[in-house]
């Protein structure tokens, strides 16, 4: 089979680890007679650099004929002195919306292999976790009415959390899905005990649990989400949240894991063209010296051939090479937690995943 992927490689270490998943790509395509066609296009500060803004046109229409999109990571202290319609970030908001993609599934996974570098107790950790954040990617406080105006006590700034009846079904449909493909356990975060918003969400999600009555749901308050994450996260399954919530929460959970280096994403809408990214940033300080864990974009490259492109096997195989790698004790140094042992370079882990392969 033969795929065009679009490569948005952006800032700081993102051409390094982008470079990394297209090597283990190519090698899966050879190894199960595919073919990936790879174009790359400018996003974020070197978009800005280039052109004047952090998302060209061009990178839009070329993604949007592309079968998929693989990102590394926009942003760098180079461009935050920039207006906010002008600065990197505002990059990732609009390719999303271009895209049409509302559905940001993260998952959260504790590697045996890692679990000396969790936070968690060890009683904690001992039960291990694997769950999915299903997070609503393009409605809620970051794309509602924004501004300033004069105020009771003057000058002030205003955002505004807006959800359409729509927004929410067709996140809950997609939360509801992906619960029955797991352990049919679902649990929908808000806030409803003061939000608007949320009392509109808890409803339709109660109604849209009575057509899966094979999944068991429950509601949970966000700032109780918080605290069970840390306390017990063997008990989330599938989890669905709002934007703002989802972004604080899958953050959270990425780093219980032991590594936010091991994270990947993937964001789908409507079509089975998705975008595929790690949840880390483009961590400037290490950019450019080979210091960079490459998992979690390799980890997102496997998600797309499972989502996008329906290689499941494919997927499987990648995964399992992480895994094997990860058992075998090679780490980069954000996995090492402190502890002994020499880590290997982002090309490094790379090549050792490719011998796997």
């Amino acid at each position: 089979m033969e795929f065009n992927i679009a490569l948005l490689k952006g800032d700081g270490i993102g051409p390094e680890i982008v470079d990394s998943a297209v090597a283990v790509l190519e090698k899966t395509a050879e190894k199960f007679g595919h073919k990936f066609n790879f174009t790359p296009y400018l996003i974020g500060g070197c978009a800005i650099d280039a052109t004047g803004e952090p998302l060209p046109q061009e990178t839009v229409d070329g993604c949007l004929a592309s079968d998929s999109v693989l990102l590394g990571a926009v942003g760098g202290p180079k461009w935050d002195t920039l207006p906010g319609n002008k600065r990197p970030e505002k990059a990732l908001l609009g390719i999303r919306s271009a895209l049409g993609l509302f559905t940001n599934l993260r998952p959260a996974k504790l590697y045996p292999a890692l679990k000396e570098a969790s936070p968690l107790r060890a009683d904690i950790v001992s039960k291990g976790f694997d769950l999915m954040i299903v997070r609503e990617l393009t409605g809620g406080i970051y794309f509602g009415e924004r501004g300033y105006r004069e105020g009771k006590y003057g000058e002030e700034a205003y955002d505004t959390e807006a959800y359409s009846r729509m927004e929410i079904e067709r996140i809950g449909r997609v939360a509801f899905d992906t619960a029955m493909k797991r352990n049919k356990k679902l649990i929908s975060i808000d806030k409803a005990n003061v939000l608007e918003t949320s009392r509109l969400w808890r409803e339709i999600m109660h109604k849209m649990a009575e057509e899966y009555p094979e999944v068991e749901y429950s509601d949970m308050l966000v700032d109780n989400a918080a605290m069970q994450l840390v306390k017990n996260p063997a008990q989330f399954d599938v989890i669905v949240t709002s934007n703002m919530f989802g972004d604080i929460l899958s953050d959270e959970a990425s780093q219980i894991t032991g590594s936010i280096g091991m994270l990947a994403s993937a964001s789908l809408g409507a079509t089975t063209r998705g975008m595929y990214e790690p949840i880390h940033g483009s961590a400037p300080d290490i950019a450019g010296q080979n210091k960079a864990n490459p998992n979690a974009t390799i980890l997102s490259a496997a998600m797309m051939l499972r989502y996008s492109f329906g290689l499941a096997e494919e997927a499987d195989c990648i995964e399992k090479a992480v895994d094997k790698v990860l058992e075998a004790g090679y780490r980069t140094a954000d996995l090492l937690g402190g502890g002994e042992g020499t880590p290997l370079t982002c090309t490094e882990m790379t090549e050792k995943i490719l011998e796997v392969l």
